[in-house]
């Protein structure tokens, strides 16, 4: 029975059973709570997933055990049915085989938040949101109007009853329609796609709900396992790229102040009080001039809509997906196709000053443009097609002649000390372009030959490979010192590197760069991070952020390595500017696969769930 506020229930279990001579006998036990509400501290109340089956009675909890105990052999087997293809496949390393399951860990112990339906409970309805949200609207063209960052004498996010209609008229950046025939981005009534919505923390240490950033390299684990959930977190973020919320905000590092979520910007988070309600919790900076955020919702929707031929998905989050590409506009500031960063840290790398073109920003526009080019004429919308293509192209050109040195991308086209510096992060868009099944954005020679100085260099020459690759590492064989982040390990990035290596072929190199991970961070001779797997460590051993999302990226290598995936096949469009050489194709010559039956959490539904 339900325990009263101060009070404290004790029980005891207790079975018995008769054991033969040298027989065995299991006596299972079952233990289950019912806390069918999560409240956040803003007020509201959500009533959790697994209220749609089993009801919002605290007694649920007798449900619950009941069904494990009489089910668990069953959930026991079809899991091992999972993880059989990988763990009795004799090419994949062991340690490879044991780090993949367990770094989904985080997916249950990073503060994770699943909830049954859009609207709040009973208890917390006379809540009010005031993000301005243009997708009520029954129109089905996004229009975006951009506000930039606001200074200390503007006074409309004083008030945050002043919306973006009353104001659109006042500031000057109006971004192109784009159409397609399709509903405004919300709540499904498919049933199908009903998943109720879904959080998880950047990080038990950095405690913001779905960090944008980071989802990019972890929601590989959920497109695999779950893809309808992916799928909602993804609704989530196009909804709330037509949003605004005009409530001022002082950022920490430049002291400047803006308004905490600008219409057509991608947020960083939904939030961390109020999810969904009051985004962007991250303010060190303003995000709203990050450079990578807009290219990530593209590139993650487009390898989302291409894994699972979701049609309905694609449509719904379409005008979003026009308006994160407009709004970059803004900074390419000479038109040449390129976004350039702007002197500080404007990008998931928040401590790390990138000047001009960057490969890591750069590369993730290119191929937002190819992706966006290639969803537009999958849904009819050529006039879009046509301008991200005319975009690519320009831009490409420019990319390469900026940063191409003959060996690798350098780290931006500044004139500062680390402007060479070896990122190992910089084939973050060829690495999402090879798994969505479109063309490489550069040739094959470009491609493995950056890949193999980040491997000789940012791998090899830490500790011999044994710790992962460091961010930065400059060309003459040192890391690059320049800040916190330049010099650490981060887990996450290095296992996207790892899967980039092997879309290239290089699986040799991709599993001795990941190997690196696994031996600092779960090895007996490591540092002692199992289950805990931090965003990085330095070359002493020195973690920052235990328990953080970004590692979830080591199922981009699994995404690498299968063959069976349900690729969506591009449209046959001049994307590529291909002289003087052919485009060296990701995938085998084969091609991209057909679409199969709609994706399921797990082939044989481990779990049985709704999706």
């Amino acid at each position: 029975m339900p325990s009263s506020p101060g009070e404290t229930h004790c029980a005891a279990v207790s079975a018995t059973a008769w054991v033969e001579p040298h027989g065995k006998c299991t006596v299972a036990f079952s233990v289950a709570w019912s806390s069918p509400k999560i409240k956040f501290c803003k007020g509201k109340s959500y009533n959790r997933r697994y209220t749609k089956y089993y009801g919002t009675s605290k007694m649920a909890a007798k449900d619950l055990v009941h069904d494990s105990l009489t089910n668990y052999m069953l959930w026991e087997e079809d899991i091992e049915k999972w993880q059989n293809p990988v763990l009795r496949d004799d090419g994949l390393p062991e340690w490879y085989k044991f780090t993949l399951f367990n770094e989904l860990y985080f997916l249950v112990a990073g503060g994770t938040v699943w909830i049954d339906s859009d609207s709040p409970a009973e208890n917390s309805s006379g809540i009010k949101s005031i993000i301005t949200d243009s997708t009520k609207s029954n129109k089905t063209e996004a229009s975006i109007v951009h506000r930039s960052a606001l200074n200390g004498s503007d006074t409309s996010a004083d008030d945050p009853s002043r919306s973006a209609s009353e104001e659109e008229g006042e500031e000057s950046d109006t971004f192109e329609n784009c159409t397609v025939n399709s509903k405004p981005v919300g709540p499904t009534n498919n049933d199908d796609d009903d998943v109720g919505r879904f959080l998880y923390l950047e990080g038990v240490e950095y405690i913001m709900w779905c960090t944008y950033d980071v989802h990019f390299y972890a929601s590989f684990a959920l497109l695999e396992l779950f893809p309808q959930i992916e799928l909602s977190i993804q609704r989530d973020f196009a909804k709330a790229v037509l949003s605004e919320d005009t409530r001022k905000v002082k950022f920490l590092a430049e002291g400047n102040s803006g308004i905490r979520k600008v219409k057509g910007a991608v947020p960083h988070d939904l939030g961390t009080h109020d999810p969904w309600h009051e985004m962007n919790a991250y303010n060190i900076h303003d995000t709203s001039r990050w450079k990578d955020l807009n290219p990530k919702f593209v590139l993650q929707v487009y390898r989302d809509f291409a894994a699972t031929g979701n049609l309905s998905f694609a449509a719904q989050v379409y005008p979003a997906v026009c308006a994160a590409i407009d709004y970059m506009d803004q900074f390419d500031r000479d038109n040449d196709g390129l976004i350039e960063n702007d002197g500080f840290p404007d990008q998931t790398y928040d401590t790390w000053t990138v000047h001009g073109i960057s490969a890591y920003c750069g590369s993730l526009w290119l191929a937002a443009l190819q992706a966006a080019a290639a969803m537009a004429l999958q849904l009819g919308d050529q006039s879009f097609a046509d301008k991200c293509t005319h975009k690519f192209i320009k831009g490409k050109a420019v990319f390469e002649e900026k940063l191409w040195n003959g060996e690798y991308f350098n780290y931006d086209s500044g004139s500062s000390g680390n402007s060479k510096s070896i990122q190992a992060d910089q084939l973050a868009g060829q690495w999402y372009t090879a798994a969505s099944g479109l063309p490489d954005l550069f040739s094959g020679e470009k491609i493995s030959s950056a890949l193999q100085k980040i491997y000789d260099f940012n791998v090899m020459k830490v500790r011999g490979g044994r710790m992962g690759a460091v961010n930065g590492m400059h060309p003459n064989g040192k890391v690059d010192e320049t800040c916190m982040q330049s010099r650490e390990i981060w887990t996450g990035v290095t296992y996207g590197a790892a899967a980039t290596m092997i879309h290239a072929g290089m699986k040799e190199q991709a599993f001795a760069t990941a190997e690196g991970i696994f031996t600092a961070g779960w090895s007996e001779e490591g540092f002692g991070y199992a289950f805990q797997t931090p965003e990085g460590w330095t070359m002493d051993g020195h973690f920052r952020s235990l328990i953080y999302m970004r590692p979830l990226s080591i199922w981009g290598m699994q995404w690498a390595l299968s063959t069976s995936k349900t690729i969506l096949k591009p449209p046959q469009i001049n994307l590529m500017d291909r002289t003087p050489h052919t485009v060296n194709s990701s995938h085998n010559e084969a091609g991209v696969k057909k679409i199969a039956a709609k994706a399921k959490c797990f082939g044989n539904a481990v779990f049985h769930c709704s999706c």
